[in-house]
């Protein structure tokens, strides 16, 4: 792949399909709302589970590129880290615990590792399900998906630190076992109480046997980018949602499979239904808060307000 040097301060978004992302749309109205003059985005596509040479590569490019002031990751995370680990200056503390990369900054000539969804999903997540949830309705949580997002988001919720306000349990699947070690890994490292079950999912079907357990109101997710890097979804269509269930797909674009299965159920089940919208949102202010260091506000008047931006540049 070419990397032309970059004539204007840009934004690198290294993911599968970016072109296709609302992002290529909403970035330049958000530049425009913050003052970031001349800003540009520009995409960088692998296919999942590159060369570790081609993350390399992409790394490098915006490490010696004046213009190239940082990065948003998705899909690669964890492969581009491990890739990429030994080229970072600084690594945060909750990208070294995680090992993936889902922010590139620069800063006083250093090039920085982040791990942001920490804090974008766990935003996301408090918002659609209010403070007091899973203490009030002893629900659980099953992600299908060990990777990145499944990572930051049951780190977010079984901290010690939010006392009782936590899952009664925790199930997380995938299709191949070195994901789920991994996790495990990371898992044994958080200080929490909550019981975590790691299930080896190589069909659909295996999915779910597990929603067949799942306690009501309890919060299903599609972080498999089933749907939006790869048809499908994780799910078979037989699959049984929890009553007053949750059910969140962290995409917001594509063929979103897992969606159109729980809208089908969504009044016989009485489920809440989210896209990944929200997340879209939080995700790509905390970046471009980091890249640009300014100052973005996460507070529900600020983001409704970017969401307003966003959704009116994305119908354009």
């Amino acid at each position: 792949m070419s990397y032309p040097p970059r004539a204007e301060p840009t934004l690198h978004f290294i993911g599968v399909t970016t072109a296709k992302s609302s992002i290529m749309k909403v970035f330049p109205a958000w530049a425009k709302h913050f003052g970031l003059k001349d800003a540009q985005i520009a995409g960088i596509d692998f296919a999942p589970h590159a060369d570790a040479e081609a993350y390399r590569a992409a790394v490098a490019y915006i490490r010696d590129d004046p213009n190239s002031l940082g990065a948003l990751v998705t899909t690669h995370k964890i492969d581009l880290f491990n890739a990429c680990r030994d080229m970072f200056d600084v690594i945060d503390p909750m990208a070294a615990l995680m090992k993936e990369t889902s922010c590139i900054s620069k800063r006083d000539g250093k090039l920085v590792c982040h791990a942001k969804d920490p804090i974008s999903s766990g935003l996301s997540i408090d918002g659609f399900v209010g403070s007091g949830y899973w203490r009030r309705t002893g629900a659980e949580l099953f992600s299908m998906g060990a990777g990145g997002s499944t990572i930051a988001l049951t780190w977010h919720l079984m901290r010690s630190a939010r006392g009782g306000d936590v899952p009664a349990r925790i199930v997380v699947s995938n299709r191949s076992a070195p994901r789920l070690d991994e996790i495990r890994r990371i898992h044994a490292q958080i200080k929490s109480d909550v019981a975590v079950e790691y299930v080896l999912a190589p069909t659909p079907a295996d999915n779910d046997a597990v929603l067949d357990g799942l306690k009501p109101g309890s919060l299903v997710i599609n972080a498999t980018g089933l749907g939006k890097d790869a048809p499908g979804s994780p799910l078979t269509d037989a699959a049984v949602f929890p009553e007053m269930g949750v059910a969140w797909d962290l995409n917001y674009r594509g063929d979103l499979v897992f969606l159109d299965q729980a809208r089908k159920q969504q009044a016989a089940r009485n489920l809440t239904v989210v896209d990944g919208w929200t997340y879209f949102i939080h995700g790509w202010t905390q970046v471009i808060a980091e890249v640009f260091d300014i100052g973005i506000d996460p507070d529900e008047d600020s983001i409704a307000e970017l969401t307003d931006i966003a959704v009116k540049a994305a119908s354009r």
